[in-house]
């Protein structure tokens, strides 16, 4: 999804953000984009489509749709169960409350749980109270405990996308994690997986006193596990995806996070050509001349694609 477009594709998009639909040709192939600009914690808004530069391989492209408009959204929220996390449990309830009143009818929501694996307790569904009741029933219920395998998990939602029918949201997997996790694999296949479906991969950090003590001291006296520690963190920069720390109020912290995706720009332009499975690199940044404005500016946008077969 949202590579290999078509007609219907490209009106679907002018048509969620509020724009007349562009004309283009059936066979047309377009990279999709969804780019949102930051200053550290906060977020920036009013650009237009000249304020962005796309470079597809180093090479300049061309913008042949642009838009802004609160898409509606498929989330998978990827709880964390591990041990580490046992602290946190109360904060995770009252961060999943405050997330439900973030979404809105036309969002799908699927809940995935994990620790030295992931599983999901809730598939797609657009009844959110069903899925509220899957965090409190299936989720808060749940023993904390295991292993950190966060690459992993991020990797098991990427292929639940996959196996997804495309459906014109906006496609992202929200990890609510304390974001110790244990190394088991590289990050690349993963990201490539996240890119294959389309989504953006995010983080809500939560952390309490206690789990953060324990950690630290893990690593001090065992610098090997340090070395051990993976999270979201660079899968997120691949995708594009926010990671937002929160020690006191996570609820607010994942209720800013929906509206951050809720919110982005639409970037599309045609898929330079190449080999079916080619990795291709994506640099999207503001102009120079907007830069200059904003000098502490980034843009957060996913970094690659893979070229798909030909239909």
């Amino acid at each position: 999804m949202g590579f290999r477009t078509s007609l219907l594709l490209g009106c679907a998009a002018a048509l969620m953000s509020g724009q007349t639909a562009p004309s283009f040709r059936s066979e047309v192939s377009l990279v999709h984009i969804d780019a949102e600009v930051v200053d550290g914690a906060r977020v920036l808004d009013g650009f237009t489509e000249s304020d962005f530069r796309v470079l597809d391989n180093k090479s300049p492209q061309t913008i042949t749709h642009f838009g802004q408009s609160e898409a509606p959204l498929d989330v998978i929220l990827l709880f964390d169960i591990s041990g580490s996390m046992s602290p946190n449990v109360e904060k995770i309830s009252s961060a999943a409350k405050l997330a439900f009143s973030a979404l809105k009818p036309g969002d799908r929501v699927a809940v995935m749980v994990f620790n030295t694996r992931a599983r999901t307790v809730e598939p797609f569904t657009s009844d959110l109270d069903a899925a509220a009741g899957a965090i409190h029933d299936k989720v808060l219920s749940l023993k904390f405990g295991g292993g950190t395998f966060i690459v992993s998990a991020v990797d098991a939602a990427a292929l639940y996308f996959r196996g997804e029918k495309p459906s014109g949201r906006r496609r992202a997997i929200v990890a609510i994690t304390d974001n110790y996790g244990t190394r088991t694999r590289r990050e690349h296949p993963v990201i490539v997986d996240a890119w294959e479906s389309d989504a953006t991969v995010c983080g809500v950090i939560v952390r309490s006193a206690v789990s953060a003590a324990l950690n630290t001291g893990a690593m001090v006296t065992n610098p090997l596990v340090l070395a051990l520690h993976d999270g979201v963190g660079h899968i997120a920069q691949a995708t594009g995806g926010d990671v937002i720390k929160s020690q006191r109020d996570p609820g607010a912290a994942f209720r800013e996070m929906i509206e951050r995706l809720r919110r982005r720009y639409e970037i599309y332009y045609p898929m330079p050509q190449g080999k079916a499975g080619q990795e291709r690199k994506v640099e999207v940044t503001l102009t120079r001349a907007v830069h200059a404005q904003y000098r502490h500016a980034t843009v957060l946008a996913r970094r690659g694609y893979v070229i798909p077969p030909e239909r």
